[in-house]
């Protein structure tokens, strides 16, 4: 299955080699942008973690890693991660990091249910990272304050990169423009979650949607959260609830919203046990990473990821994921580009 659309008028600005250097320097010099932003020091991270233990990332919980025994493990099984959201607030613990401070990592992985096109891939590549807060920490200023830094190491990034290629001109404004998914529910009655998603982004260009996961005034969702990592349950300053969220770009080539971070303040025992008795989850209880955090073990952080490829799409102005990582894509998309003049790595 494919829905890749390739705009008319498109042409890439860079070259294939230019693109390959330009995603070079993105990438180093965000990381090192959102590391000095954040206080968050690297990490090593796993491509697999063990079944039954409740790390990989159960996304919205219909989605099934790839999975298969080990010889060494005496047929025991393992998973390929779908994302680490669990697996760096255990680290955080197994490496007593201190409040106020981090970790990031390179995470690859697999999602074998995606359905491809111009932002979706079934290869995912994203900076994870995870810093450790005070339990009085956790509140709705701590989460913008921490949005604004991860949108100023975006945005410096972007800066640096033009200064290297004049022709990828700025375009990301000034400030981030924050937003909770119930006003936006409000603000586009007659839409759906994904056309006020582009609706937002065109008036704004770059905005945080807060509060994704719980039920909004009419019963529907904005988007479906695991209830394991972000705490969707809480109720905030604003007396909206959720101290999570989405940042959201305006995409100008594909004019569309491009999500390219998702995070949050992560659940406490309280709404951890809440939000699975909401999500009819219960059975993970008894996983070592729900017991830990349960037992109140486990440190209270906040987290995320942020696509690397995404963010290189962005920035570099390109119109398919594929123009900035390898990976594989049903041959209607490789029929589709090639008419286009879209060469895929």
């Amino acid at each position: 299955m494919d829905r890749t659309l390739i705009p008319a008028s498109y042409k890439s600005i860079l070259d294939i080699w230019q693109t390959e250097q330009a995603i070079k320097f993105i990438k180093e010099t965000f990381q090192t942008e959102l590391a000095g932003e954040l206080k968050l020091r690297r990490i090593t991270a796993p491509l697999l973690v063990e079944s039954g233990t409740g790390l990989n990332d159960n996304l919205s919980g219909t989605e099934l890693p790839v999975r298969f025994s080990l010889k060494t493990l005496e047929g025991k099984h393992v998973e390929i991660v779908q994302s680490l959201a669990k697996w760096k607030r255990y680290a955080l613990w197994r490496h007593h990091i201190e409040p106020g401070m981090g970790i990031y990592t390179d995470m690859n992985a697999i999602r074998p249910n995606e359905i491809t096109d111009n932002l979706h891939s079934v290869y995912v590549d994203q900076w994870d990272w995870e810093k450790v807060i005070l339990p009085r920490e956790r509140t709705e200023q701590t989460l913008r304050k921490c949005v604004k830094s991860i949108y100023y190491a975006i945005k410096r990034t972007q800066f640096l990169l033009s200064e290297h290629y004049p022709l990828l001109k700025p375009t990301l404004p000034h400030d981030i423009f924050f937003i909770h998914a119930e006003e936006l529910r409000s603000k586009y009655p007659g839409l759906s979650p994904k056309e006020r998603e582009n609706a937002i982004a065109r008036e704004y260009g770059a905005v945080f949607i807060q509060g994704i996961g719980g039920p909004l005034g009419d019963g529907t969702l904005h988007d479906e959260r695991s209830p394991d990592y972000d705490d969707w349950s809480t109720e905030t300053g604003t007396g909206l609830f959720g101290l999570n969220g989405d940042i959201i770009i305006h995409h100008p080539v594909l004019e569309t919203a491009v999500e390219l971070s998702s995070m949050g303040i992560r659940v406490n025992p309280q709404s951890l046990q809440l939000q699975l008795e909401r999500a009819n989850a219960l059975d993970r209880v008894p996983l070592k990473f729900h017991k830990l955090l349960l037992n109140n073990v486990l440190p209270q952080t906040i987290g995320g990821g942020i696509g690397q490829s995404r963010l290189c799409m962005l920035l570099l102005k390109k119109c398919h994921i594929g123009e900035v990582q390898s990976s594989v894509w049903p041959q209607s998309t490789l029929n589709t580009c090639a008419e286009a003049d879209v060469f895929l790595f």
